[in-house]
């Protein structure tokens, strides 16, 4: 298995108390760690307004960001999880992944969804179109992505974009372009695109959510002709970990009450929700048998956030030292 974490860049209210100032450093020495450690990858979230609620609270962009750990890294590999198709035109977007791509020497991977947070939809004055029309950008963009990044050039006369002769050089430099994760679950549309197009994909990382995802992206990659197998299928992982089950709880206490003050109680309780017997929620003992199980399902690649990682980087060591070794 390997593995990815992301960098706190308050989305999710994970910088909240940190002047605006001393953020910048707080997230590149979390990538400057991850550089020196076990993991293959570093990740953001592509929004714009915080979660639970919409807050005035910090949320940094992810490209601007993608492209600061590019320069201040070596190693890791560092991508998104995921950007919204439809936030930036996909042309000029495959010019903005392929300059990042420059910058780290190679190093970028290219999550990609159709987007879903209406209010930061709406509030950046992009509407909120339906299902389909997000999910039909996505198909295009990826279509233009690929010519880009293969040939320098994309042209497509699409339902949604329209390009002719956009030129993206110089090339990144990754040959075949920039790995393409296709994020999402839905059954019908998203996982056929990325049975169609994906070098990854990223949905539920639940046991039966991952094997229901898993059987419905072998089925359209037997529809597409694709080899599922050569698909590798991640999954993004909350986590709360402590030696004992109070020092867990107290880390999810810890978390809402960082919450509370700012999204209110109710909100805050209900962002505990996506932690509670979730598969990296418990000891390392219970972490363990909870991604060996979902590695013999197939699960080949886990990204991990933790909650806490701005001011305590405790549970991170913890993982490294006592869950990793076990998975790697």
């Amino acid at each position: 298995m390997r593995f990815g974490y992301f960098v706190p860049q308050g989305w999710r209210l994970d910088l909240v108390g940190i002047d605006p100032g001393d953020q910048w450093r707080v997230m590149r020495d979390l990538a400057q760690r991850a550089d020196k450690g076990p993991w293959e990858s570093i990740w953001v979230y592509d929004h714009f307004h915080t979660v639970p609620a919409p807050s005035e609270e910090a949320t940094h962009e992810a490209w601007s960001l993608v492209s600061a750990f590019a320069a201040v890294t070596d190693r890791v590999r560092i991508g998104q999880m995921c950007t919204a198709m439809a936030y930036r035109n996909p042309a000029y977007l495959a010019k903005v992944a392929a300059t990042a791509d420059i910058i780290s020497g190679g190093r970028i991977e290219m999550g990609i969804g159709g987007g879903w947070y209406e209010h930061e939809w709406r509030a950046y004055g992009y509407g909120f179109p339906s299902a389909g029309e997000r999910l039909g950008r996505l198909d295009e963009g990826v279509q233009i992505f690929t010519q880009a990044w293969a040939d320098g050039v994309a042209t497509l006369d699409g339902k949604y974009y329209q390009v002719d002769g956009a030129i993206c050089r110089p090339l990144p430099l990754q040959d075949g372009g920039i790995p393409l994760w296709i994020a999402g679950g839905g059954e019908k549309v998203t996982l056929k695109i990325a049975a169609k197009y994906a070098q990854y994909t990223n949905f539920d990382g639940t046991p039966e959510g991952f094997a229901r995802k898993s059987e419905i992206l072998r089925n359209h990659c037997a529809e597409v002709g694709t080899d599922f197998d050569a698909i590798v299928r991640s999954a993004n992982y909350n986590v709360a970990i402590g030696r004992t089950e109070k020092e867990v709880q107290d880390r999810l206490e810890q978390l809402r009450s960082r919450l509370a003050p700012i999204v209110g109680a109710e909100k805050a309780d209900g962002a505990l929700n996506a932690f509670r017997g979730m598969p990296a929620v418990g000891t390392p003992e219970q972490i363990v048998e909870n991604l060996t199980a979902l590695k013999k399902q197939g699960l080949e690649y886990a990204i991990f956030y933790f909650p806490e990682a701005a001011y305590d980087t405790s549970g991170i060591e913890l993982l490294e030292k006592e869950v990793l070794p076990h998975l790697a």
